[in-house]
C-alpha cells in the first residue's frame, strides 16, 4: 500500500486543525489518491466523492465536528468525511460483507450525524437538529450539503421555504456539479465573494441595517431601497437571488477545489446567525481523467472483484426492461418512458438515445415522476414508469391518490426489488410487495424470468383498468430472447411448472426457479413438492389455491420481501379465511433492515437461496406428517 505521510495519523478532524495550509494541500492530495485506489480496487461510489475533497477537508478544518454537526445529502459523497473520522484503516472494507457502509450511518460513527441513501433530505435534517438545538439552548453550528442533482427533488425546497422563515443559525452549501456552469465563474464574481463574505462588510451591513430602525421617518422606504440595491448588485453577478428571497444570505459562486479560497469563505461566514447559502462549483470525478470525462459511468464502479454473474443469456433484468422498453415503443406511439433521474440504472439509455421525445427524465422526484406519469395516462398516453423500488416509497402517496384511485393505466417498472448487496438498507427494494398489496385495486406482479418479463409488460400495457406494476431484482435474469414473442396473460393467473402431490411452494419472482431446484432435490427424499409460479402477487389466483386448499395438506410460500404485509401473509389470510386444516409456512425477508454484502450472501443470511428453501421444505413436511429426509 502507498506510503502516506499525513492519513494514517488523522484520527478525528482535530488533527486536521493544528496542520498547516501547505500540509493541508498535501492531505487533499493523499485522499484523493488513496480513494481512487481503494475505490478502483474493491468498488465503490467514486466521481461524486473525489468532487468534495476540499470541501470535506475544509469543513472539517474550520467547523468544531462533531460537536458541530455536519449533515451530507445522499451519503455517496462521505468516503473522504469517514476517512478523516478516525476510519482510515476500516475504509479498505468500505461496502464490503459486514464492513464499513457506502452510506453515512448513524451507528457507525458520531461523525454521521445523519444517515440517508435517498437525495433531498439533508436541509430539512439540519434544520431539525437547528430547531433542537435551539430549544435545548445548546450553543453549535450545523452544515447541510447538497449537490445540484439533489436539489431537483422537492423535499429540498419545502426544507428551504421551512428553514428560511424560521430563522435558525444554519449553513446549506450547494455543491454544483454540473460542468456547463463553470464558465461563467468569473472574475466578477469572486470579486463579489469576496466582498460580501468579508466580515467587515457584514458588520457594515448589519448596522446599516439597525440604524435604519432609528430613523423618525422613512424607515421603510429606506430599508427598501437599502434592499433593493443590494439584491440588484447581485442579480448582476450571481445567480442565487432566488435564495435571498427565500430568507437565505447568499454567497458564491466559489471555486470548489481551491482549498484555500474555501477555508477563508467559510471562516467569514462562520459567525452569521442566519441561514446562509453557499454556492461552490465543482467537477465530478476531480483528479481521475477518465471519472472527470465520465462522471455517470464512474458514479459507482465495481472494482476489480465482480459481483454475482449474470446468467448464460448474458441478460441482467434491467437490461431486459431497457431492451423490451425500446421494443414495445418501436410498436406503440404511444409509450412515453420516464424516470427520477435514474436513466442509466434503469437501463433506459438506448430509449432515451432512439426516442427522446418520449423520454422524459423528471430529476430526482418520485412523487412528481409518479403524478406526472398518472397525467399523460390521463390523456390516453401509455406511460412505462420506471423506479427503483426502494425510492417508489417515496411516492406513495403519490401513487394511491394520483394513480391508482383515479383508475389511470400507469406501467410501474420496479428495478432492485428485494436486496440489491453492497449498497445495503436504503437501497434493499424490500417494501414494495407490502405497500403496493395494501392499494385497492393495484395490479402487483413479478416475473421469474426475462422472457416472462416481456409477457408481463404487454399484459400491463394491454389493460386500461388500472395500475399495474412490476418488480424484478438487480442480478440476472435468467432466460430471454431478445426475439421473442410475447403472450397476453389473464389477469391474476398462476402457473403450475412442477405438478405435485405433497405440498405446494409458492414462489415470486426468480425465487420460483430456486424452488424448482429445491422441488427436484426433495423428490429424492421421497417429497412431491408443487411448484407454482405465482407472477401475479395482486390479484391472487383464487381458483388455483381453491383447488390447491382440497390437495395439499400444506403450503410454503417464498418472497424476495417483507413477510409483514408481504405476498405469504396474503395467501396465508385467504386461506385462514376459507378454513384451511392444513399448514402454511413462510419464507421471506425478516422484520429487520438487513445490512449491506453480496446480494448471495444476503440471501442466504435471511434463508432464501437453496439451502434455506429445503429447509423450510423438510420443516413443512415433518409438520403435516409427510416423509422428507434431513441433509
Amino acid at each position: 500500500m502507498t506510503e502516506y505521510r499525513f492519513l494514517p495519523h488523522i484520527h478525528s478532524p482535530a488533527d486536521l486543525r493544528v496542520l498547516s495550509p501547505e500540509d493541508l494541500h498535501q492531505v487533499v492530495d493523499e485522499l484523493r489518491d488513496y480513494i481512487i485506489d481503494t475505490v478502483t480496487e474493491i468498488g465503490g461510489h467514486l466521481a461524486s466523492t473525489l468532487g468534495v475533497i476540499e470541501l470535506t477537508v475544509a469543513l472539517h478544518t474550520v467547523y468544531n465536528t462533531p460537536r458541530d454537526k455536519l449533515v451530507w445529502d445522499t451519503g455517496h459523497q462521505g468516503y473522504a468525511h469517514k476517512i478523516l473520522t478516525g476510519r482510515f484503516e476500516e475504509f479498505r472494507t468500505i461496502r464490503r460483507y459486514k464492513g464499513l457502509s457506502g452510506f453515512l450511518k448513524r451507528s457507525e460513527s458520531e461523525y454521521d450525524v445523519f444517515g440517508a441513501g435517498h437525495a433531498s433530505t439533508s436541509i430539512s435534517a439540519a434544520l431539525g437538529l437547528a430547531v433542537a438545538r435551539d430549544l435545548k439552548g445548546e450553543d453549535y453550528k450545523v452544515v447541510a450539503v447538497i449537490g445540484d442533482g439533489a436539489m431537483t427533488g422537492g423535499l429540498a425546497y419545502e426544507g428551504l421555504n421551512n428553514a428560511g422563515s424560521l430563522r435558525k443559525q444554519m449553513l446549506v452549501i450547494l455543491n454544483d456539479n454540473n460542468m456547463s456552469i463553470s464558465p461563467n465563474v468569473g472574475a466578477m464574481r469572486t470579486a463579489l465573494t469576496r466582498m460580501v463574505t468579508n466580515p467587515l462588510y457584514n458588520r457594515v451591513r448589519d448596522e446599516i441595517w439597525a440604524w435604519t430602525r432609528t430613523l423618525p421617518f422613512g424607515k421603510d422606504l429606506t430599508r427598501m431601497m437599502f434592499r433593493k440595491a443590494e439584491e440588484s448588485l447581485k442579480n448582476l453577478v450571481v445567480p442565487g437571488i432566488v435564495f435571498d428571497e427565500m430568507g437565505f444570505r447568499y454567497f458564491g459562486p466559489v471555486d470548489g477545489h481551491d482549498l484555500d479560497t474555501l477555508l477563508k469563505t467559510l471562516r467569514n461566514i462562520y459567525a452569521i446567525k442566519t441561514p446562509v447559502l453557499l454556492h461552490i462549483v465543482t467537477r465530478k470525478g476531480k483528479g481521475l481523467k477518465d471519472a472527470e470525462e465520465d462522471p455517470v459511468g464512474f458514479h459507482g464502479i465495481k472494482g476489480k472483484p465482480r459481483g454475482t454473474p449474470v446468467a448464460s443469456s448474458g441478460y441482467s433484468f434491467t437490461q431486459v426492461f431497457g431492451h423490451l422498453l425500446c421494443e414495445v415503443a418501436q410498436k406503440r406511439q404511444d409509450v412515453i418512458g420516464i424516470t427520477p433521474a435514474m436513466r442509466e440504472g434503469s437501463g433506459m439509455v438506448e430509449f432515451a438515445r432512439r426516442f427522446p421525445d418520449r423520454f422524459f427524465d423528471v430529476g430526482i422526484a418520485e412523487g412528481h415522476a409518479v403524478t406526472f406519469s398518472a397525467g399523460l395516462a390521463a390523456n390516453q398516453v401509455r406511460p412505462v414508469c420506471a423506479v427503483y423500488s426502494t425510492f417508489m416509497q417515496r411516492a406513495f402517496d403519490h401513487l394511491v391518490h394520483d394513480s391508482v384511485l383515479q383508475h389511470l393505466p400507469v406501467v410501474y417498472c420496479l428495478d432492485r426489488a428485494g436486496v440489491v448487496g453492497e449498497d445495503g438498507p436504503t437501497h434493499h427494494g424490500t417494501l414494495d410487495i407490502a405497500y403496493m398489496r395494501c392499494i385497492p385495486d393495484m395490479i402487483v406482479t413479478a416475473p421469474r424470468d426475462g422472457n416472462e418479463f416481456r409477457n408481463l409488460l404487454y399484459t400491463g400495457l394491454n389493460q386500461s383498468a388500472t395500475s399495474f406494476s412490476i418488480r424484478y431484482p438487480k442480478g440476472a435474469a435468467g432466460p430471454f430472447d431478445p426475439d421473442g414473442q410475447a403472450e397476453l396473460l389473464p389477469i391474476g393467473s398462476w402457473e403450475v411448472l412442477r405438478p405435485g402431490t405433497d405440498v405446494a411452494i409458492l414462489a415470486v419472482g426468480p425465487l420460483v426457479l430456486t424452488a424448482l431446484e429445491v422441488a427436484e432435490a426433495m423428490a429424492g427424499k421421497g417429497l412431491s413438492c408443487e411448484v407454482v409460479n405465482c407472477r401475479f402477487i395482486k390479484p391472487m389466483d383464487l381458483a388455483y389455491l381453491k383447488r390447491a386448499a382440497k390437495k395439499f395438506a400444506g403450503f410454503l410460500t417464498v418472497e424476495e420481501g417483507v413477510l409483514n404485509g408481504g405476498f405469504g401473509e396474503g395467501v396465508l389470510a385467504w386461506l385462514h379465511d376459507q378454513s384451511y386444516p392444513g399448514v402454511v409456512l413462510r419464507s421471506g425477508l425478516p422484520d429487520q433492515f438487513i445490512e449491506h454484502g453480496p446480494r448471495s450472501q444476503l440471501l442466504q443470511d435471511v434463508g432464501l437461496d437453496g439451502k434455506g428453501i429445503r429447509k423450510q421444505v423438510q420443516k413443512l413436511a415433518k409438520r403435516t406428517g409427510l416423509p422428507a429426509k434431513k441433509e
